[in-house]
């Protein structure tokens, strides 16, 4: 059966997650409009996109309003990562929030259909596990981390309350901890700072004890999550938990990344950050209900792909004599 081509519009498009869903759209048959003000997204993530006809980028900064005719809309922009959310706090909350009313608002006019990438961060520290769509969350609301969680959670009132008040058509995503090729290398997240580490032989840094749980899904079942929820009909408004239920902890995570990649690294570890959450492992119930989805790529496997991709970009980053 022939895809109907539309004209889908991703903000954050040139980040991690971005990119790989214009590349997944584009092979769909999809025009793809690309908006990113590059803050955390890279062109390099989107270049082997640039000579298709059906993919366009452009330059704009999600707080200020957009004027363009398309579809579709996946709202992704937002640094997801504590070392860039912690950068400039208050932007954070203002690209969560009067990013969402700005990509609302247009949906609005164009009445076309909507999709926020929330995160688990809206669940906090949780005192349930595994986490269901249904849990309010433990939240600090004046933490350090509380411009990203607060914003997300607004951005989800926000959300719903456009779909109770105008019957917008929306989808709202809760994304877990995701991985894989095109992760910033300066994220400071756990999969790209160990596999950096690994690589260049120094010491691996663990938070805390390394006692703390993640559920880590490769950025391929991730893309196919979220397209699965936007292709869903219109009374599925999430949210859904998207992410893989195989839960481990964080010094596992850099014993397996250390025996992959044949490194001579030792273990170190420092302060635990503030907030930091303790236990973090999605209910995906719902998606394998209403989605039919689950992850399908092994951690091994997915690691692999990713070290791959830090290999190639330490040989392309010592040859410009940088690091970023």
């Amino acid at each position: 059966m022939s895809v109907v081509s539309k004209r889908i519009l991703v903000t954050g498009g040139a980040g991690f997650l971005g990119s790989h869903l214009c590349e997944r759209l584009l092979d769909a048959g999809h025009d793809v409009l690309c908006v990113d003000n590059y803050f955390t997204g890279r062109r390099s993530n989107v270049a082997h996109l640039m000579e298709n006809p059906r993919f366009e980028v452009m330059r704009h900064d999600v707080t200020f309003p957009l004027y363009v005719e398309v579809d579709e809309i996946y709202n992704l922009a937002c640094p997801a990562s504590p070392v860039h959310y912690q950068h400039d706090p208050v932007q954070t909350t203002k690209t969560s929030v009067h990013g969402a009313i700005n990509m609302l608002g247009l949906a609005k006019r164009l009445r076309a259909k909507i999709l926020q990438a929330s995160t688990s961060e809206v669940y906090g520290d949780p005192v349930v596990h595994p986490q269901t769509e249904d849990y309010w969350g433990n939240v600090n609301p004046i933490g350090f981390r509380s411009c990203y969680d607060e914003g997300k959670r607004c951005a989800e009132t926000l959300f719903f309350d456009y779909y109770r008040q105008h019957r917008l058509r929306i989808k709202v995503a809760r994304i877990f901890n995701t991985y894989g090729p095109r992760m910033h290398p300066n994220d400071g997240r756990v999969v790209s700072n160990f596999i950096m580490q690994a690589l260049a032989g120094e010491p691996i840094t663990i938070y805390g004890d390394g006692s703390q749980t993640r559920s880590f899904c490769y950025v391929d079942d991730l893309i196919d999550g979220l397209i699965r929820l936007m292709e869903t009909d219109d009374d599925v408004t999430g949210p859904v938990n998207i992410g893989n239920p195989v839960e481990m902890s964080i010094r596992e995570l850099a014993e397996a990344v250390i025996d992959l990649t044949g490194s001579s690294s030792e273990l170190i570890n420092e302060p635990l950050p503030h907030d930091d959450p303790v236990q973090r492992r999605p209910d995906i119930s719902l998606a394998r209900r209403v989605l039919g989805w689950e992850p399908k790529v092994r951690l091994r496997d997915g690691l692999q792909r990713t070290a791959a991709y830090f290999v190639e970009l330490r040989k392309e980053l010592d040859a410009r004599g940088g690091t970023g």
